[in-house]
């Protein structure tokens, strides 16, 4: 008995459905992340010339050093407490309270003592706060 040869395909592996996969992930990836630069605005600041809008004797400036203690338009308090701290406020608040407040803490600081100075400039009537930072790399 003659039997037919059975013919002997070859093997392969289709490798196009493989592709189009990669090809699909690698669109899926490249859509979906968040590029650092398109996050932030590139933002060119005016000049200016001119004086200065506030008069430096008009603001009231609390500095808060690292261990606590106070110091009001560069003159240090005798003490480090609420109570001196406000006795000397109260004075400059007679002038106005309309006036900039800003206070210049340490970096290491206490959170305590600048929430202590924001209270007692608040309860005189200050509204006008604001906290001084630095540049990083000016130190």
């Amino acid at each position: 008995m003659n039997f037919p040869r059975q013919r002997k395909d070859s093997v392969e592996v289709n490798l196009t459905p493989l592709i189009d996969v990669v090809f699909l992930l690698l669109i899926f990836f490249m859509v979906s992340t968040t590029f650092t630069r398109e996050t932030r605005l590139s933002v060119e600041l005016p000049e200016a010339e001119g004086v200065a809008a506030i008069d430096e004797a008009l603001i009231v400036e609390v500095a808060v050093a690292e261990g606590g203690e106070y110091a009001v338009n560069g003159e240090k308090l005798v003490r480090s407490d609420a109570e001196t701290l406000r006795s000397v406020l109260l004075r400059i608040a007679q002038e106005g309270t309309d006036r900039p407040f800003v206070i210049s803490a340490d970096a290491n600081a206490s959170h305590q003592a600048v929430v202590t100075v924001m209270d007692v400039a608040g309860r005189l009537g200050f509204s006008n706060l604001s906290i001084t930072t630095q540049e990083p790399g000016n130190r």
